[in-house]
């Protein structure tokens, strides 16, 4: 065992740039779990009021749970890149003589050690993080002045476990994958995936559906609907792969007739490649369905609040400042599992994007299928994330307002959009360029 974790600690040393994806997911998720979890602490200090005891509590549990949620998809979503890419060297290893354990060991011992460093890292500004976060419960009045900042044991332990638990879990499921393809094992894991994705769909429904057993005055009316479209975003997720399929196989004329061969290029490349850009399409469909649906419901209920002629009630204050921390983080978030994950599959793709050019496609051209690609993604994510979001802004909206849709408009629709564009085009632009650099024959020597 300790040759195992030696060779996997000599691999991170020797390829640091691959694991720099992971480092950045483990660095960002332990400090927003610690920072949140820090209110846990400062709640539990001596001469805390009860209502500023339940305002951080609340603060602490609500953003905690999204966070780590959101930290697990974000280090599975990297690593399972990762290790698609290693492919290669998995299959070299075992025909040296590696067992399946120790190449487990291995890839579960680098990822441990990647997500330790990203969690020491974040300690800092963790604690600095909290203390702001207090100052912004205090400027508005949730808490009081006179409650002492603490970041203590559960914050520390709480980023640290989180994190370590999740990059163990992720790096044990993608490198078993991995290995049992390897060895010709047929195994049911997408059968798993399927059930779980039905068993999301239907509990997201029943969350949604509930929302109408409800009073419009209910304090916990935007916690149905809410969970409901989150859920029902997981579930599609999780099948994310079959409906990139779908999509592809509706839109290839479409594409065809409107960007000619590079839209025909760009379908057949995602097709070969459906399984790996479905970690694209995650991010993207849990992104724009919380935040969508969760800005919408919160602009329902300032308008119906301010429609009355009532003030915000404290309660009312904490439920505002909590939905907009978890926009916040999963805005944060999704930005870096996109990033992460578009970088790592489009830098993988030096050798081929080499080998288009020495049969004739000039780098506009490689550059141009990149892009079609990119927007068949961000209208895949968007349209199913617009979907389950639709599921719990409506059922809200009826119950809240005796209407049926929101009177906003489309303007938090078409910022939520913008940004997961923005993130998706100019991630896997830049990084295509970079790969373009390397000269043609340069990139076609390189290992596959």
């Amino acid at each position: 065992m300790f040759t195992t974790f030696g060779l996997a600690a000599r691999s991170v040393r020797q390829r640091p740039g691959r694991f720099l994806a992971t480092l950045r997911s483990a660095f960002l998720g332990a400090a927003i779990i610690m920072t949140f979890d820090a209110m846990h602490d400062t709640a539990a200090g001596s001469g805390v009021d009860s209502t500023s005891a339940d305002t951080l509590t609340t603060a602490a549990s609500v953003v905690g749970g999204y966070g780590t949620l959101l930290v697990f998809f974000a280090v599975a979503s990297t690593l399972t890149v990762n290790v698609r890419q290693r492919t290669d060297e998995i299959n070299l290893l075992r025909t040296a003589g590696a067992t399946p354990g120790q190449i487990k060991r291995m890839v579960v011992g680098e990822s441990v050690a990647v997500a330790l460093a990203g969690a020491l890292l974040a300690v800092c500004p963790a604690a600095l993080g909290g203390a702001v976060l207090l100052g912004v419960f205090k400027d508005s009045g949730q808490v009081a002045d006179s409650v002492d900042y603490s970041f203590g044991p559960i914050a520390l332990l709480s980023g640290v476990v989180v994190t370590l638990v999740a990059a163990a879990g992720a790096a044990f499921l993608a490198v078993r994958r991995v290995t049992r393809q390897a060895a010709g094992i047929r195994h049911g894991r997408r059968g798993t995936r399927t059930f779980m994705s039905w068993a999301a769909l239907v509990v997201g429904c029943a969350s949604v559906c509930s929302t109408f057993a409800m009073k419009a005055t209910d304090a916990a009316l935007m916690a149905a609907p809410a969970y409901g479209a989150i859920l029902l975003s997981v579930g599609l997720a999780l099948v994310s792969t079959s409906l990139l399929r779908t999509v592809l196989g509706r839109a290839e004329p479409l594409l065809t007739a409107l960007t000619g061969a590079g839209g025909y290029l760009a379908v057949r490349n995602m097709r070969r490649r459906a399984s790996q850009l479905s970690g694209v399409l995650v991010p993207l469909i849990l992104f724009t369905a919380m935040a969508t649906a969760t800005l919408y419901m919160q602009a329902v209920e300032n308008d119906t609040i301010k429609a009355s002629g009532l003030t915000k009630s404290i309660e009312d204050k904490n439920l505002e400042t909590l939905n907009l921390t978890v926009v916040g983080i999963i805005v944060v978030f999704a930005c870096v599992m996109l990033i992460n994950s578009l970088y790592a599959a489009t830098a993988a793709r030096v050798r081929e994007f080499g080998q288009q050019r020495l049969a004739g496609a000039t780098p506009a051209q490689i550059l141009g299928t990149v892009a079609v690609e990119g927007a068949v993604l961000t209208v895949t994510g968007v349209f199913f994330g617009t979907l389950a979001a639709l599921a719990g802004i409506l059922p809200f909206t009826a119950v809240r307002t005796d209407g049926l849709l929101p009177d906003r408009g489309l303007g938090i629709w078409i910022t939520v959009v913008a940004i997961a564009g923005a993130a998706t085009m100019v991630t896997s632009l830049v990084t295509a360029r970079r790969a373009l650099r390397v000269p043609a024959v340069d990139a076609v020597a390189l290992a596959a």
